[in-house]
């Protein structure tokens, strides 16, 4: 590297070659008289004064010419010395010494005004030169320091759409977790709700009915089942919403990447000067144009991503609000449902309990009557046995008076009464048989309807343990809508 101050080694500038033998001819000489020598390279070199111009070291070999001469052929040499008659050797005229005196002096002026005209026009054209490169420099410095300031604005942007992308990503991601949660809370109350149609088909004999307790279950069931598909079709766009969220935010972040590493290498760019340590040749650089991008679609894409992202994010905030309402209604839905099957259950359960109490007093009716019936019968059965006593008596009494004697067969009073008296006995026999059978079928009856109002106890005491004890502890001891609604809550809140 060659430091200001010295002369630069050009291509031109080496020795002449030592001029011929053999002397020009002058016409040649006079056509050559006014040439400044030069160098078709001498435009393309970086110049510095003394460069281009440097005496040439002559050394003229005036050796005595012989017929060894090799610039012309021995029989056309001309003779240099002609001989005059009075020895004296005269080769050029006083005039044309003062003549070629003043050419020299003409030419020599000629040559250094064309030389002072050259300098000054070499040092307007480096003043140029500097002052073009300065301006260039500064043009170039000023559109990437301008391009620093885009970059930057876009960085801003792109940040901050980033930063909203990321909490929105973060809010639907929550509601995600929400509706899986929701979802699965819904297998709670259905499977509750199974269950108990299961466990009231266990009711026994009249209580086997289609009362409102099992048509408001199916009614349960039917609305839980509609819940879970509308919640998993929110589930479902949810989950689709968040990739797309992902897409635009690695887009976004993509963006972002490049736009810093760009900003990184514009910046070094922007405070490189021509005292930087880290400057180099690189040569045919200028002529690689490996762009991919004007700044018009350049900034176009950034805007793109952000508008991409912006929809994204439009879209995924409706999709919360409307999977919040959804939220909302499903919950409240199958919280009507399920209160709408309590009042059910808690109704049927009164009406059965009523039941039951009717049943049993009947059922203690009942039974003192049997007792009374079965009192009555054993006082018929005694009396029955007390005519029967008194029927032989008198019967005892005709017989014996049968056996007296011929005209002692008397029908006297005593023989009339004693017939009126079996006649009498007999009657009322008939009529105690008669009420005996009567209040032994009325018996029968009694124990009859105490084995009906037994068994429709039984049937009572079993419908009430399951609604009461299995179905409604079921439904009184498992929260499923009570945590539906306290999810749905907490996101509101």
């Amino acid at each position: 590297m060659e430091l200001y101050g010295y002369p630069l080694k050009a291509k031109f500038n080496q020795p002449r070659p030592p001029p011929p033998k053999v002397l020009p001819a002058a016409s040649t000489v006079a056509a050559n008289k006014n040439h400044i020598p030069s160098h078709p390279e001498s435009f393309s070199m970086p110049w510095m004064p003394n460069s281009y111009y440097k005496a040439a070291a002559l050394n003229p070999t005036l050796a005595p010419l012989t017929e060894n001469f090799p610039g012309l052929p021995p029989t056309k040499i001309v003779p240099f010395i002609s001989e005059r008659p009075n020895g004296v050797f005269t080769r050029h005229t006083l005039d044309d010494w003062h003549r070629s005196n003043m050419t020299n002096y003409k030419e020599s002026e000629t040559t250094r005004h064309n030389a002072e005209r050259l300098r000054a026009d070499l040092n307007r054209a480096i003043k140029d030169v500097y002052q073009q490169a300065k301006r260039t420099q500064g043009e170039s410095t000023r559109n990437l320091g301008e391009r620093v300031n885009d970059i930057e604005y876009w960085k801003s942007e792109l940040c901050i759409e980033l930063d909203a992308m990321i909490r929105e990503t973060n809010s639907l991601a929550d509601m995600q977790k929400r509706l899986e949660r929701a979802l699965a809370d819904t297998e709670g109350p259905f499977q509750v709700a199974h269950k108990c149609l299961l466990n009231r088909e266990k009711r026994m004999g009249i209580d086997l009915v289609n009362d409102d307790v099992e048509k408001q279950l199916l009614t349960e069931i039917k609305i839980i089942r509609s819940c879970r598909e509308r919640l998993q079709q929110c589930l479902d766009t949810v989950n689709a919403q968040l990739m797309c969220n992902k897409e635009a935010r690695q887009e976004l972040e993509k963006d972002l990447a490049d736009k810093q590493l760009g900003h990184h290498i514009d910046s070094k760019c922007y405070q490189l000067k021509n005292t930087s340590r880290d400057i180099h040749f690189f040569k045919g650089v200028e002529r690689i144009d490996a762009t991919v991008s004007v700044p018009e679609t350049w900034a176009r894409f950034t805007d793109n991503n952000i508008f991409r992202s912006q929809s994204a994010r439009a879209t995924s905030a409706k999709l919360r609000a409307s999977t919040e309402s959804l939220l909302m209604g499903t919950a409240d839905e199958m919280w009507r449902q399920f209160s709408k099957v309590n009042d059910a259950f808690t109704s049927r359960i009164t009406e059965t309990a009523n039941a039951k109490s009717k049943i049993q007093t009947h059922l203690a009716k009942t039974r003192q009557e049997i007792f009374q019936i079965e009192t009555k019968i054993q006082v018929i059965q005694k009396t029955i046995k007390d005519k029967e006593a008194q029927l032989k008596v008198a019967q005892t009494r005709l017989d014996e008076r049968t056996r007296r004697p011929n005209v002692e067969l008397c029908r006297d009073a005593a023989q009339i009464r004693l017939v009126q008296e079996v006649n009498e006995i007999n009657e009322t026999l008939r009529n105690l048989h008669q009420c005996l059978r009567a209040s032994e079928d009325m018996l029968q009856m009694l124990v009859r309807s105490k084995g009906v109002l037994e068994q429709d106890l039984v049937v009572k005491n079993n419908s009430l343990f399951i609604d009461q004890e299995r179905c409604m502890g079921m439904r009184k001891s498992y929260p499923s809508t009570v945590q539906i609604l306290g999810y749905v809550s907490a996101g509101l809140t």
